[in-house]
């Protein structure tokens, strides 16, 4: 018995989404904030819908990819998207550059904070 019990346990902590989503405020919609401390005036959306998954809206193209370093770490991989054209396609360019640049990750309450080690930041907030 004690080893089935010991058995469950491994099995569970290897479950653990160690990726920011797991840490992150469950079911939240990230809403972009910021750049750089400049207010980002487009809408765009993040969000981490299973573990090692992000998902979004850009200000012109929905898209989704693989975030699979561990928290605090941050790293987006096979991101694709829609290809409609808008207005705001410079906006999304700005968005999606910088998403990939980011390494760090920093969930608190409705904060997310990405970041990298040259001091580039992008500030979302849980939208309600």
């Amino acid at each position: 018995m004690k080893q089935f019990a010991l058995i469950a346990l491994i099995l569970l902590a290897a479950c653990k989404d160690e990726t920011i989503s797991g840490y992150a405020e469950d079911g939240a919609v990230w809403q972009l904030e910021s750049i750089n401390g400049a207010a980002f005036k487009a809408r765009a959306t993040l969000t981490f819908p299973q573990p090692g998954k992000i998902a979004g809206s850009g200000p012109c193209n929905r898209y989704f990819g693989k975030q699979t370093a561990p928290y605090p770490w941050f790293s987006v991989d096979g991101v694709a998207s829609t290809k409609r054209a808008c207005p705001d396609m410079r906006a999304e360019s700005v968005f999606f550059e910088s998403l990939r640049m980011m390494t760090l990750s920093e969930a608190t309450g409705t904060t997310l904070i990405l970041s990298n080690d040259a001091g580039d930041q992008m500030i979302f907030k849980a939208s309600e």
